[in-house]
């Protein structure tokens, strides 16, 4: 039997739970539900459960705007966040509306139909089942649950020692007393070198060029103050978000706008924490701030665990493993009984499922988007990504909002579809992320990430503040977003070139 709803979100993780929050929040009395792969809420939060998980931005601004996170860690770990989001979904009556377990497949639209029709595979049976939808929502984020990032390192057949992938991390895993080498110099990297060292492992962290990282304090000292004076959890945490916000955009233009001024004042601050005795190569990047994501550790602990020798870091390239451990291009070698390869993430859309127009498969690379939302040429569809420069959750949040904005739109003027519909020259030929970021996985997510626009409503810029006038204010009916009243609409264009 086929049900069919108003709205059909795909994932229950931070994205999917917060389109859901907004559409009950809107009132507007939609049906909905949510198709989740996983047996669980959380989505990244859910899969992700290595050594010292934490978010990698402040609490403040990756938490929901309508709902505060009352907590005074600048960064929470990953179970306190697992639990902000199911608590969120609990309050809006939001997880009896979701089927856990289903992967889905294929999402086809109709134009005669003016709907969705959604295949998921139920995988504890194996069974197909069907929903159909009026609007579609992919909240699925942008990586592959399955497989992370893994190259494969030359000699690494003969190593007797053991690998582990961040994403997959072992319930069973002892690495007391074993000597641990975590390839990698991302947030996951730094994340584990200390969280492992607590543990009792002997870490040596890999890295084949430096990252940009900063330390902020454990415990946002304002929040703190805050709640020892009383302050309402909403006031505090809105006053919070938005000095943060703040912040975060002017750290950012900085960076973008004097870089050498910005690399001296990071490089200034790592010195005065990792002391005389650690070589600053080990963390000086060959690019400009911003050029890849910043990273942050709380109260510095990677610079503790260097500085006090309980881990040790290692700028240099993989010649090839040997049976027990690493010999690196400059002669030394590495010994290692588990080696943690943090070499990032693999890009994928949509969780892997296949998208139809009046049964065109669209290849979601060569489609530009539009307010950074929805997809050039598909019908009802929201598509959420979050920001690369600042909180995911800020976009996402908007994103939602936005969303629910065009569908009172809709219902106000009798409108059934809505579609946007670029025109000659709106396409760059670079991806949404590619021409802002030169982070590794960014690179290899060309091949599957939507492209960039080159003006107006197609261009995505990362910029908070730009974004709220556009989604929270903007017009709706702008003369590129085009609706229909009657049941068939126009046929999806092919891409611009």
């Amino acid at each position: 039997m086929t049900r069919h709803v108003d709205v059909l979100i795909v994932g229950a993780g931070l994205s999917g739970i917060g389109v859901a929050s907004h559409l009950v929040r809107e009132g507007a009395g939609r049906s909905f539900l949510i198709l989740e792969r996983r047996a669980a809420i959380g989505g990244t939060w859910d899969l992700f459960r290595y050594p010292g998980i934490r978010s990698d931005s402040d609490m403040y601004t990756f938490g929901y705007g309508f709902r505060p996170w009352n907590g005074t860690k600048v960064l929470a770990d990953g179970p306190n966040i697992r639990s902000y989001i199911e608590d969120t979904a609990r309050e809006h009556g939001i997880t009896e509306h979701i089927r856990f377990g289903r992967r889905v497949v294929a999402a086809r639209w109709s134009s005669a139909e003016a709907r969705w029709t959604v295949e998921a595979v139920d995988e504890a049976t194996g069974a197909v089942e069907t929903v159909t939808a009026n609007f579609l929502a992919g909240a699925t984020g942008y990586y592959d649950y399955d497989r992370g990032f893994r190259p494969h390192f030359p000699g690494e057949e003969q190593f007797t020692g053991r690998f582990v992938h961040p994403q997959h991390w072992p319930d069973d895993l002892d690495v007391a007393g074993k000597r641990v080498v975590v390839i990698g110099s991302g947030a996951t990297a730094i994340t584990l070198v200390p969280a492992l060292a607590a543990r009792g492992a002997r870490v040596t962290m890999l890295q084949r060029s430096p990252t940009y990282i900063t330390a902020l304090p454990a415990d946002d000292p304002v929040a703190v103050a805050l709640k020892k004076a009383g302050v309402p959890d909403r006031i505090a945490y809105r006053a919070g978000r938005a000095r943060n916000i703040a912040l975060q955009r002017a750290s950012y233009r900085l960076s973008r706008r004097s870089p050498t001024l910005a690399k001296k004042l990071l490089l200034t601050a790592v010195r005065a924490q990792v002391g005389k005795d650690l070589d600053m190569r080990h963390f000086t990047p060959s690019y400009d701030p911003w050029d890849q994501r910043l990273c942050v550790v709380p109260n510095g602990d990677l610079f503790r665990v260097l500085r006090s020798g309980e881990a040790e870091i290692v700028t240099d390239r993989i010649e090839t493993f040997t049976p027990t451990g690493i010999r690196l291009a400059s002669g030394a070698e590495l010994a290692a009984d588990i080696v943690v390869t943090a070499t990032g993430l693999t890009v994928q859309m949509l969780g892997g499922a296949a998208l139809e127009v009046d049964g065109e498969p669209v290849a979601v690379r060569d489609r530009v988007v539009y307010k950074g939302a929805m997809l050039d040429g598909v019908p009802n569809f929201l598509m959420v990504l979050g920001y690369t420069n600042a909180s995911w959750t800020l976009k996402a949040d908007l994103a939602a909002e936005y969303f629910c904005r065009v569908l009172g739109h809709m219902d106000e003027h009798g409108y059934r579809t809505v579609v946007p519909v670029a025109r000659e020259g709106d396409r760059s030929p670079h991806s949404i992320m590619g021409a802002a970021l030169t982070s590794g996985y960014i690179a290899r997510g060309d091949a599957v990430m939507p492209r960039q626009g080159t003006r107006g409503p197609w261009k995505v810029i990362n910029d908070y503040f730009r974004d709220r006038a556009f989604l929270r204010t903007g017009p709706v009916d702008d003369g590129v977003l085009e609706f229909s009243r009657v049941q068939a609409v126009r046929r999806a264009k092919a891409p611009v070139s």
